[in-house]
């Protein structure tokens, strides 16, 4: 199951901060990491990872429903690159 935002609001909740206060933290460090993301800057999160936006090419494509081909407009991506002590952690590694 997907942790939520409703799930790291109770975890922060449980730290013995306010509902209220609670949910403006989490919403504030949101907003801080989708605003520098917007301006095109790294989001880097020692020990657990970085955020990166990328620019994606045109390129061709194909619907998968119907087979015709189409072209892909140029876009921007965020990518997100697990830091060695988060990878350790997922696979039971010591530090």
């Amino acid at each position: 199951m997907a942790l939520t935002k409703n799930d790291i609001v109770a975890r922060v909740h449980e730290l013995g901060f306010t509902k209220k206060k609670s949910v403006d933290i989490i919403e504030t460090l949101l907003e801080i990491i989708k605003n520098t993301l917007e301006k095109s800057e790294d989001v880097l999160i020692s020990g657990f990872g970085k955020f990166c936006v990328k620019d994606k090419k045109q390129r061709r494509g194909r619907n998968p429903a119907t087979g015709d081909d189409l072209i892909l407009r140029e876009r921007r991506v965020v990518t997100f690159k697990c830091s060695g002590k988060l990878r350790k952690k997922i696979n039971g590694q010591p530090y």
